[in-house]
């Protein structure tokens, strides 16, 4: 073997690790935001609704940017749209760190969200330069370091807000962020595009974008400031019809921008409703824990401040690292069907026990963990599944469809959690009641319920 193909081998697989680092970093610059939710509002002069806006931001941008991302990813090459989104994730990271306010700290958001469409295209570039076992593996190990950055940024967030600022959270790991992609950028090399028989379906972009915008925004609105019911079934509306455009547009293109015959493939329909359910119930609660660990401990909760929340919430945080980790494998030789159900049934009796037991602070941290835990293992299987059922031309579109339907459970979840705790606050205080966060938890606990019943329905899909 030549002294030149014994490099390019060292090189790639210094990338690859690179691309994990990534990961991390994107994970951590993501998850800064959860445990120290309750200190921005705080400073900020903001409500519950408002707060989950500023998480949720992020994810409306992701919503957009991921099946676009992995489309352009297929047709141009993964690394050259990789390293245009990680410059715009660095501005918004710039942009949070400076920011004087509500507003700008938003726009900063919005424009990290982007960090979302590097998950497909990680996933691109790992299915070029690796074969198929070892890429669904290294699928999961992305997966598995972004959810680690989580960790990462759960744990440093509150040290660096109290001791720093709040706006060095968003600092820092923009640096590692610049690095990294420095790596990638420089060692990896350019994966081909793959074959396509037309241009790019600006259409079908614009109309998918407009689409997912229209509801992650209509959503805030009606369970953030409350719409109307004209307002909501206006938004209803809207959002039916750029579906209905985009359809017609998808089934008219020459080179369409996601076949639609792969929706109709069981592996993806089943695993884009599953995973929207389990991510639901996960985002309620990983949105209400910060919020009642940060409740004054003279009444029900426990009056902590950013650092203590961040290190309860570790647990979870890593608990959820390892789920996706293992997500494919424990599919793989357990079955899928018995993942989800046992994943489940896991987070519906975590969630429905929590209604009534959340006194005592190990309570919360071991359902956190556990809740963590079957939702990074029932996504992640379900991701891999899909990907891997789909030829490689087809893995950016098929990964971002997965990913935006994670990022929206999640998002719907935190909001309505969000919902529930304004509709129960008092009005003196401002503070939420305890039963709102006992129907918040109970809420989770159908929704994940529900799960039980889709994969009963879809029974036949997994035998197959």
């Amino acid at each position: 073997m030549s002294e030149a193909v014994v490099v390019l081998k060292r090189n790639r697989k210094l990338a690859i690790g690179a691309l994990g680092g990534l990961a991390l970093a994107l994970g951590a610059l993501q998850a800064v935001v959860e445990p120290a939710l309750p200190l921005l509002q705080r400073e900020l002069g903001v409500g519950a609704g408002e707060g989950a806006l500023v998480g949720n931001a992020l994810l409306v941008t992701g919503a957009v940017v991921a099946p676009v991302a992995g489309e352009l990813g297929d047709r141009y090459g993964g690394k050259r749209v990789l390293v245009a989104l990680m410059g715009v994730v660095s501005a918004g990271g710039v942009l949070a760190s400076v920011a004087p306010g509500l507003p700008v700290l938003l726009l900063g958001q919005v424009l990290q969200g982007v960090m979302v469409g590097a998950l497909p295209l990680s996933f691109i570039l790992v299915r070029k330069h690796l074969p198929v076992g070892a890429a669904r593996v290294a699928m999961g190990l992305v997966m598995a370091l972004f959810t680690g950055g989580g960790t990462v940024g759960t744990l440093v967030a509150g040290p660096v807000a109290e001791h720093l600022s709040w706006r060095a959270m968003f600092a820092l790991p923009t640096v590692v962020v610049v690095v990294m992609t420095s790596v990638v950028a420089r060692l990896l090399p350019h994966d081909p595009p793959s074959p396509s028989a037309g241009g790019i379906d600006w259409p079908g972009m614009v109309l998918l974008s407009g689409t997912l915008l229209t509801f992650m925004l209509g959503l805030v609105r009606v369970t953030g400031a409350g719409l109307p019911p004209l307002g909501a079934g206006a938004v209803a509306v809207a959002v039916a019809a750029l579906a209905a455009g985009w359809v017609a547009v998808e089934r008219r293109a020459a080179s369409p921008m996601v076949d639609l015959r792969l929706l109709a493939r069981p592996a993806l329909w089943h695993a884009c409703v599953l995973t929207s359910v389990i991510t639901t119930a996960f985002g309620m609660v990983a949105f209400l824990l910060p919020q009642l660990f940060a409740v004054p401990a003279d009444g029900y909760g426990f009056g902590l401040g950013t650092t203590g929340i961040g290190l309860l919430l570790l647990p979870g945080a890593v608990a959820g690292a390892v789920g996706d980790a293992v997500g494919g494998v424990a599919a793989r030789r357990l079955g899928l069907r018995t993942v989800l159900v046992v994943g489940a049934l896991v987070t519906a009796a975590t969630t429905f026990a929590l209604a009534s037991l959340h006194t005592a602070a190990w309570q919360l941290v071991l359902a956190k963990a556990l809740t963590a835990l079957a939702a990074g293992v029932g996504t992640t299987a379900l991701l891999t599944r899909a990907a891997t059922a789909v030829g490689t031309g087809d893995t950016g579109v098929v990964t971002g469809l997965l990913v935006v339907t994670r990022v929206i459970g999640v998002a719907l979840g935190a909001q309505v959690g969000a919902a529930l705790l304004d509709a129960g606050a008092d009005p003196v205080t401002g503070l939420p009641a305890e039963s709102a966060f006992a129907t918040g938890f109970a809420v989770a606990g159908l929704v994940s319920a529900l799960s039980l019943l889709v994969v009963r329905v879809t029974k036949k899909g997994f035998r197959a």
